[in-house]
């Protein structure tokens, strides 16, 4: 499938700046299962592999698929050295309180399921903001990254880069994919620590599921694990992938994707009787 051109979507952040989200809204021939909507990773973008495949299963499936870009990724306004999770998950919020209609599933890929895991953390508190979000009927988590910058970033930082971040702003952290470095700011380090989830556990208000690979470089096998620790309930399920790593992109990876979404509906539909 050829990706069609972007929407936008005007967002005024805390700071009273205004930018851009770019968005891809694909609408429903089938309305009576639940809509999509893809939370990238760090740094991705919504025209990603696995955000293309499942545009082309949401498609074949005749329903609704929603993908965008936080601000400084793929086509949205920003920089991505200005971002912090406390910025992506406020473009999350606003994009889902402004743009999907009826129920909703969201797959979340590495940071992505940080955020997925943010917003139905809001829910099962009753936040104020969950009061505008439609209904989350489910949720997927692919390598989810939660807590990552300080589980992931600055607790397996050495002395010397954790001296370097508070030296200068910023490490240049280096990427496991042949890409350009990574730059982690120390904004985004501290503003992290203001969406921690590890330290409380919460009920969902949907199914969980989460597909994870083993041999998984920047998100452990056992960090994914922990999940079931802190998420209360039994509609709970972590697949393991004995011999995935993190981008989990490969076609067998995304076969075992669309396996688990397609159990994840008969979950939420057995669940509504």
């Amino acid at each position: 499938m050829i990706s069609p051109d972007p929407e936008y979507l005007l967002r005024t952040n805390d700071q009273g700046e205004q930018r851009r989200l770019a968005y891809i809204n694909t609408p429903a021939l089938d309305t009576k299962t639940a809509g999509l909507v893809w939370l990238n990773g760090l740094n991705s973008a919504m025209t990603s592999t696995k955000a293309t495949a499942l545009a082309d299963w949401a498609a074949a499936k005749r329903r609704s698929l929603l993908r965008f870009d936080y601000s400084g990724h793929g086509q949205s306004d920003g920089e991505f050295n200005d971002g912090t999770i406390g910025q992506w998950l406020g473009d999350t919020i606003a994009v889902l309180e402004n743009i999907p209609q009826g129920p909703q599933i969201l797959v979340g890929s590495s940071m992505g399921g940080w955020i997925a895991l943010l917003v139905l953390r809001a829910i099962a508190r009753k936040d104020p903001v969950a009061a505008r979000l439609p209904k989350i009927a489910g949720v997927v988590l692919i390598a989810p990254a939660w807590d990552m910058t300080e589980e992931l970033m600055w607790n397996q930082f050495s002395g010397d880069q954790q001296a370097e971040i508070e030296r200068n702003g910023y490490f240049d952290r280096p990427s496991h994919y042949g890409d350009a470095p990574y730059r982690i700011t120390e904004k985004l380090i501290k503003d992290g620590r203001n969406h921690l989830i590890g330290g409380s556990t919460f009920r969902p208000p949907c199914p969980v599921r989460v597909l994870q690979g083993i041999l998984d470089p920047d998100v452990p096998w056992q960090h994914a694990n922990k999940l079931t620790h802190i998420l209360e309930g039994d509609n709970i399920m972590v697949v393991l992938v004995h011999d995935g790593q993190h981008r989990l992109s490969r076609p067998e990876d995304i076969a075992r994707l669309f396996q688990i979404m397609e159990e994840l509906d008969k979950s939420i539909e057995s669940g509504s009787r």
